[in-house]
């Protein structure tokens, strides 16, 4: 049975993490530890299973500044195309931002910019796989799953240099 537990990555934004089998599956935001997302039984928190025990402390210390990239346990589920996103996304440095575009690039598919986008939006595991950091070819903030002001505020939480809105 899948258990999760909940970290507070700056005000009314919260992260949920699910595990099972000792590895991360999904996450997903919410504005308290109380709201959760859909999928997340109230009575599967678990702040002992040590993988959420693990993924907790590693997201406080992001949320700290002290944590660059994140080594918990995880396993991503979807097609051939989408992991090679994710895996892509895994590189991109703390605090910087590629373009969906130079992403699309960089994986050797010019051209495919929206697709990039399309399996971003499908990301399981937000902040861990930093989709946020993707942007727009004019460096506009563009579709996230946990909504752009979440996005603004890991960027900025990152130091990464934003466009003004």
């Amino acid at each position: 049975m899948p258990e999760w537990t909940a970290v507070r990555l700056a005000p009314r934004l919260y992260l949920f993490v699910m595990a099972e089998d000792g590895v991360l599956r999904r996450a997903a935001f919410g504005e308290s530890a109380a709201a959760l997302p859909p999928g997340f039984e109230k009575g599967c928190r678990n702040e002992e299973e040590p993988v959420l025990q693990q993924a907790r402390r590693e997201l406080e210390e992001y949320a700290s500044g002290s944590r660059k990239r994140f080594e918990v346990p995880f396993e991503l589920e979807g097609t051939h195309f989408q992991c090679e996103v994710w895996k892509a996304l895994f590189e991109i440095p703390f605090g910087e931002v590629r373009t969906y575009g130079e992403m699309a690039r960089a994986l050797g598919r010019p051209g495919s910019a929206r697709a990039v986008g399309a399996a971003a939006g499908r990301n399981p595991l937000p902040v861990i796989i930093p989709c946020h950091r993707l942007i727009g070819s004019g460096g506009a903030l563009t579709g996230f799953s946990g909504g752009l002001e979440a996005k603004r505020t890991l960027l900025e939480l990152e130091g990464a240099a934003l466009p003004r809105s």
